[in-house]
Order: C-alpha cells, then sequence, then structure tokens
C-alpha cells in the first residue's frame, strides 16, 4: 500500500505526491477517476467492491475507479485501471470533473479531484477477484431506485455523481 498519488489544487494542478494511505488519512485533495461503462441495451455495468478494501470494502460502485500514478495521464490510468480491475479495455471519453470529499467509518478521507469516464462494452468480463467481489449489469432507472432505497450499499462517489452521469446519458440520447 505504498502507491504514490497526485496531491492537487482546487484547480487539479498537481502540487505534491502522497503515498496512498497517508492521502486517505489526512484527507489531502487528489487526483482520482470514475469509469462508467454500458452496454449496447444501455445497462451500466457495477462491481461490487473486494471484501478486505481499505475503505468501502462490499459496497457496490460504478465499474471502475481508482488514482493515475506519478507523471501518468489520468486518461492512460483509466485505461490500464479498467484491464486491471475487471479484465477489458474500451474506448473512453471523459465527460465531467467534480470533487468531493467523505469521511468513512474507519476514519479515512476520500477528498478527490475526480474525473469521469464512459465507455461502450459489450463483451467478456474477466474481474480480478483482489478488486471485485461481484459485478452485473443493471438498468439505469433501476438503479436510480435501488440508490434511493438501498443507500447503504453504494459508494459515496457513486451516488454523488451519477446523476450528472445520466442527465450527460440523456443529452447524449
Amino acid at each position: 500500500m505504498n502507491d504514490l498519488i497526485i496531491l492537487v489544487d482546487e484547480n487539479d494542478n498537481q502540487i505534491g505526491l502522497e503515498e496512498k494511505l497517508k492521502a486517505h488519512q489526512s484527507g489531502n485533495l487528489h487526483r482520482a477517476f470514475s469509469i462508467f461503462v454500458f452496454n449496447n441495451k444501455n445497462e451500466l455495468l457495477l462491481q461490487q467492491r473486494a471484501l478486505d478494501k481499505y475503505h468501502s470494502g462490499g459496497l457496490w460502485t460504478n465499474t471502475c475507479c481508482s488514482h493515475p500514478r506519478p507523471e501518468e495521464e489520468t486518461i492512460n490510468a483509466a485505461h490500464r485501471r479498467l484491464q486491471e480491475e475487471m479484465g477489458f479495455n474500451c474506448e473512453l471519453i471523459e465527460i465531467f470533473s467534480f470533487k468531493y470529499k467523505a469521511i468513512f467509518n474507519n476514519g479515512l478521507i476520500e477528498n478527490e479531484f475526480d474525473h469521469v469516464f464512459i465507455g461502450k462494452y459489450d463483451n467478456e468480463i474477466i474481474p480480478n477477484n483482489e478488486e471485485v467481489n461481484a459485478y452485473k449489469w443493471v438498468d439505469l432507472k433501476w438503479l436510480e431506485k435501488d440508490m434511493k432505497e438501498n443507500q447503504e450499499i453504494y459508494t459515496e462517489w457513486l451516488k454523488i455523481c451519477f446523476e450528472k452521469v445520466l442527465d450527460y446519458i440523456k443529452i447524449k440520447n
């Protein structure tokens, strides 16, 4: 867990590097990304995070999320982690970015400048069991309703940015 992540200012300009766990203990703002992959039925691929993740273990979230490495472009990091976590890659486009801060029960703090990417994919998924406990394709209307009724089973960042992703999908369709 000695991976370095990129610390940023309020405008996503790099201001330093910090060990990942330390950044989540101190709550320093850092660069991250979230990927939402849809199939041809316009269903979203969700993953349930591995149960032993350092925070939000066992919660359902978007297809993939992580942090770019030092000197790594965010889009390249997104492709790398999608392959590492879900066992596939696809074209990705960035649709927006947002900042959020969440404090978890274990005292860790997620304070991220999060770049949101979307993609399309309809082939085989080979999840990494160290990262992903389960996965499923879900209807967006069902997910919207379930996130309201069962908030505790979803990650904070998914709950925060899902509406903006929906808005983007509606505009494009």
